[in-house]
């Protein structure tokens, strides 16, 4: 899997919880079919926002993130968003109670650390 993070920068403050979510909200369709894309989470910071997208593939990826995407988004924020890409291999989520490596549920091996 792939994680990849976009980061646009922004000149005016920091949108309001109710304003980012109600964008976030008004943008989710777009990504509900893009082909590879498991998640996307949205970033609302103080100097930034973008998302947090996890894909299948470095390929599914490339697809989305192509010379079309840079033209949309900076249309669309009015600023070149940075992009950097990172292999994803293992995930611990705690709400479903569960570690996975490449997106399947494993077992720790015993004697693992306690906490990282």
């Amino acid at each position: 899997m792939l994680i990849a993070v976009v980061q646009i920068p922004r000149s005016s403050p920091k949108p309001a919880k109710d304003a980012a979510v109600a964008r976030g909200l008004d943008s989710a369709p777009i990504y509900r079919d893009v082909k590879g894309l498991i998640r996307k989470d949205y970033l609302n910071g103080e100097d930034c926002g973008g998302g947090v997208y996890t894909f299948e593939s470095r390929e599914a990826a490339e697809a989305w993130f192509n010379d079309d995407w840079w033209g949309w988004i900076e249309e669309r924020f009015g600023a070149r968003p940075t992009l950097t890409f990172y292999d994803h291999y293992v995930t611990v989520d705690n709400a479903a109670g569960e570690v996975r490596v490449d997106g399947a549920a494993v077992d720790l091996p015993k004697g693992s650390e306690a906490a990282e």
